[in-house]
């Protein structure tokens, strides 16, 4: 597994994980009416983006993309992380490392000293991820925007600060 720029061609397989309800049911997003297009806009905005960061999880051997690691809302040394992969990279350790890299990308090469992220208590299978991964869990971060009192109170949140 490696990190690496989103490229065109990997817009088919955005679209497949964007339209796997068991990958998507539990996300804020509505995935369900993403197109091609869609994720091909995505692809050419990252690149421009400079308040986010978002990187192809790829296969070493192939470079096949396996899914999506973002830093986002970057402000004052901190960012939320997202990550979402495609079914079939699932389980096979892609995601652990994926998330890990992007963890030290954003301390390492960003200079960020707080990264967090939030999970709805429905997606079973990500809580188990990250508190498998013994990922803390936080109140609500004061960085955290875009989300309603609702949200932020729904949603389980994690954190991670850069060691010094």
């Amino acid at each position: 597994m490696r990190l690496r720029e989103l490229r065109a061609e990997d817009a088919p397989l955005m679209l497949e994980w964007m339209h796997d309800p068991s990958v998507v049911g539990h996300m804020k997003a509505r995935f369900g009416e993403k197109t091609l297009e869609d994720c091909r806009r995505f692809i050419d905005d990252a690149r421009a983006d400079g308040d986010d960061v978002h990187l192809a999880v790829a296969d070493d051997a192939t470079d096949e993309y396996l899914g999506t690691v973002s830093l986002k809302h970057i402000d004052g040394g901190a960012a939320e992380f997202a990550i979402t992969m495609r079914k079939c990279a699932m389980g096979t350790g892609a995601s652990r490392d994926g998330m890990r890299a992007v963890l030290e990308h954003g301390f390492e090469r960003l200079g960020l000293s707080r990264i967090y992220w939030c999970v709805s208590p429905e997606n079973a299978r990500a809580v188990r991820f990250y508190d498998k991964n013994g990922y803390p869990r936080v109140d609500v971060p004061p960085e955290a925007r875009g989300y309603t009192e609702a949200e932020k109170r729904g949603y389980i949140w994690y954190a991670v600060a850069a060691a010094h």
